[in-house]
């Protein structure tokens, strides 16, 4: 399944390069960076794809079940924003592309010592006959990572000032998943792309584990009444699950439920809410003003000089 679905992306990526870029970059005699602009196209496609079914399945629920009314459309628009420079830059795919590059090299270093890096295969050989049940297991192994750099962000202190920039959006949609400070976003790609690489992860796989946890993250930010009821909220991440994270009374340190997927992570740290006060506001109380309602730019800011006040988060 994975081979097929990577080798139709190949096909639609090559078509679009040379039908529509390659003509475009010899007449401008720019064949030298032919190579760079098609792992572009590949990067962008992906990115679209990705961005179209996120919206096909989280607008309409928004508009089915709104936990509020939208009173700040431009606030929705900057979240727009950092989701375009998200997804068109592609930093985990950047990310896994560099560390895979420099993990070649560096087994190639060690080739002559017979010294294969072992992947979740190798401790599991059964793995090699379930395709579906490794590729489980690969998201399990990276929620786990996504929590504990999701704990951290909220516990070290630049780390929080950085982050607070996603916590300080009063207007949550789905498109606030993707609110975040570029440095951020550089460090929870090389955080995510390492761990990939560490258990095994191919390079036809890690566009689709990409998709869905992005997937499940856009939707539990939406601006969507929706719960999964006393068992399925202790399952996987809902909307009302992730809203409560993103409370005024849940900044900072203070925070809870911090699971990207599942929150058998917050059970078993005790940092879970289940809370049956449901929809809380949204926002950072502690934060200038500038990082809720800035542009992307003012932001990006306000969130670098809150980083340089010794982690303060006040």
């Amino acid at each position: 399944m994975f081979k097929t679905l990577d080798e139709m992306h190949t096909s639609v990526t090559g078509w679009i390069f040379e039908a529509l870029l390659q003509p475009v970059l010899y007449a401008a005699d720019l064949m030298n960076i032919a190579d760079e602009m098609l792992e572009w196209v590949d990067f962008a496609l992906f990115s679209i794809f990705g961005m179209v079914v996120i919206y096909a399945v989280c607008r309409p629920l928004e508009a089915w079940r709104p936990v509020e009314p939208v009173t700040d459309r431009r606030a929705i628009r900057t979240d727009i924003i950092y989701t375009l420079l998200a997804r068109l830059g592609i930093f985990p795919l950047l990310a896994f592309i560099f560390l895979a590059t420099v993990q070649s090299q560096f087994e190639g270093m060690l080739a002559d010592t017979g010294f294969v890096a072992p992947t979740l295969e190798t401790f599991f050989p059964i793995l090699h006959e379930s395709p579906l049940l490794t590729f489980f297991l690969y998201v399990v192994i990276l929620d786990f990572g996504e929590y504990w750099r999701h704990r951290l962000q909220h516990s070290i202190g630049w780390w929080w000032a950085l982050h607070s920039i996603h916590h300080a959006q009063r207007q949550m949609t789905f498109w606030t998943d993707d609110r975040n400070h570029i440095l951020d976003e550089v460090i929870a790609a090389l955080w995510f792309g390492t761990i990939a690489l560490l258990i095994g992860v191919s390079p036809a796989q890690f566009p689709l584990l990409l998709l869905l946890m992005r997937l499940i993250e856009a939707f539990s930010h939406g601006n969507i009444r929706l719960s999964f009821g006393r068992i399925g909220e202790r399952l996987v991440v809902s909307p009302r699950y992730h809203r409560l994270h993103h409370g005024v009374l849940s900044t900072a340190e203070h925070g809870k439920n911090y699971a990207v997927l599942f929150p058998v992570w917050d059970w078993i740290f005790r940092t879970a809410d289940f809370s049956r006060q449901t929809y809380p506001r949204t926002g950072d109380p502690t934060g200038a003003e500038a990082l809720a309602t800035g542009g992307w730019l003012v932001q990006q800011w306000a969130g670098f000089k809150r980083m340089l006040g010794k982690g303060e988060r006040a």
